[in-house]
C-alpha cells in the first residue's frame, strides 16, 4: 500500500474526492483533508518548533551533522 499527498485545485477538489468515494475502502482510505499551507506556515504552527529552529541557529556548526552522516 501506498501513501499519496496532493495540492489539488479547488475547482476540481469536489470531483475529485467523490471520485476517490466510489473506491472501496480496502481499495483507497481518504486519512485526511486540509487546506494547503505553505511549508513556513505548517512549521510555525506546530508547538516549539520556531524556538527549536532559532536555538538551533545559535549551535557552533561543529556541532553539525553532515548529510552522510545521518541515520535515515
Amino acid at each position: 500500500m501506498k501513501t499519496l499527498t496532493l495540492k489539488i485545485d479547488d475547482s476540481v477538489s469536489e470531483k475529485f474526492v467523490w471520485l476517490l468515494e466510489h473506491f472501496s475502502p480496502n481499495e483507497i482510505k481518504i486519512l485526511e483533508q486540509n487546506e494547503y499551507i505553505d511549508d513556513d506556515t505548517y512549521l510555525r504552527r506546530i508547538e516549539g518548533m520556531t524556538q527549536s529552529i532559532l536555538e538551533a541557529k545559535n549551535e557552533p556548526m561543529k556541532n553539525g551533522v553532515a548529510l552522510d552522516k545521518l541515520e535515515w
